[in-house]
């Protein structure tokens, strides 16, 4: 896999080898400390980030790499001054081994593959797909529960604009017999495609009104703040919030994630609960992205 765009180029058997590696680098990150020595990663963001980018750039040096950034490309490229992202990339591409971007438009990652002479690693495009978060959530999920089939999932929030949410359904939906679980806002409901996309796989979707209609035994919570940036701003208070007491309704084995950042969506009573596993979970996109990095720029062994 040269490019990394969308869930729908993974196969199970692809992100099962993505997953297999991420357990090796854990295992023993030394083994592959030099694996990207002499290649150089342009790590360009349109859109703010924290986890995303740094994890990023931790990767690649973790392998050995260098990188050039910049985490406002928006504000602080050529593109201030009207060049198009195809004209970025093809100058880009010539300055680098592989090209890491955010970008605020749902068909970027698309437009950047058709000009680019280098790998396209999408870190999350518009409303669309966030696909590394996605692998990331997948493996945590596996690496806590010991599986990926057969788990109940329950996805909260905004299931309209969140792209994490989108990626994973996509991705979840390569698995056998899985459930999902959707609460949210009516004006926040998951869009159809990706309800008849998990049908066509089998994949039982349920609309929930309340917490009380996802089952107490269910074996993933995750959680997603309102994307207010997506629909021109502005606050609103969260109808779904996850605080001890809801938690507690759920099963000792079920897990809570969120991709973060996090509002008031999730209280804070719950950080020192054995479930609440979001900061593990970022964490994990450090060694996730660096098994990425290796498969796109063809350094697996």
């Amino acid at each position: 896999m040269k490019h990394l765009i969308s869930c729908e180029q993974c196969t199970r058997q692809n992100l099962e080898e993505i997953f297999e590696l991420t357990d090796k680098i854990v295992e023993n990150p030394k083994k592959y400390s030099e694996s990207l020595v002499g290649n150089l990663v342009s790590i360009i963001f349109y859109e703010p980030s924290t986890r995303t980018r740094l994890s990023f750039e931790s990767a690649v040096q973790r392998l050995g790499g260098t990188i050039v950034s910049t985490e406002n490309a928006k504000a602080y490229s050529s593109t201030a001054k009207g060049e198009t992202l195809e004209d970025t990339i093809k100058v880009i591409s010539g300055y680098c081994d592989a090209i890491v971007m955010r970008h605020n438009e749902d068909d970027s990652s698309e437009r950047a593959v058709k000009v680019s002479s280098v790998p396209i690693i999408n870190a999350g495009a518009g409303k669309k797909e966030h696909p590394t978060q996605s692998l990331l959530d997948l493996y945590t999920i596996r690496q806590q529960k010991g599986r990926i089939d057969n788990v109940k999932l329950a996805v909260l929030g905004d299931l309209l604009y969140g792209r994490t949410i989108h990626s994973l359904v996509e991705l979840i939906s390569l698995y056998d017999n899985i459930s999902v679980y959707g609460l949210s806002k009516k004006e926040f409901a998951l869009p159809q495609k990706y309800i008849d996309y998990m049908k066509s796989k089998n994949v039982s979707y349920t609309v929930c009104s309340n917490f009380d209609d996802i089952p107490s035994d269910v074996d993933v919570l995750y959680h997603t703040r309102t994307q207010y940036e997506r629909f021109g701003g502005g606050t609103g208070r969260e109808e779904f919030i996850i605080n001890k007491e809801v938690l507690d309704k759920f099963s000792k084995e079920t897990i809570l994630l969120h991709p973060l950042p996090r509002n008031e969506e999730i209280s804070t009573d719950v950080d020192d609960d054995p479930r609440a596993l979001f900061f593990k979970q970022a964490h994990n996109g450090v060694p996730v992205r660096m098994a990425i990095l290796l498969q796109c720029l063809d350094k697996m062994e």
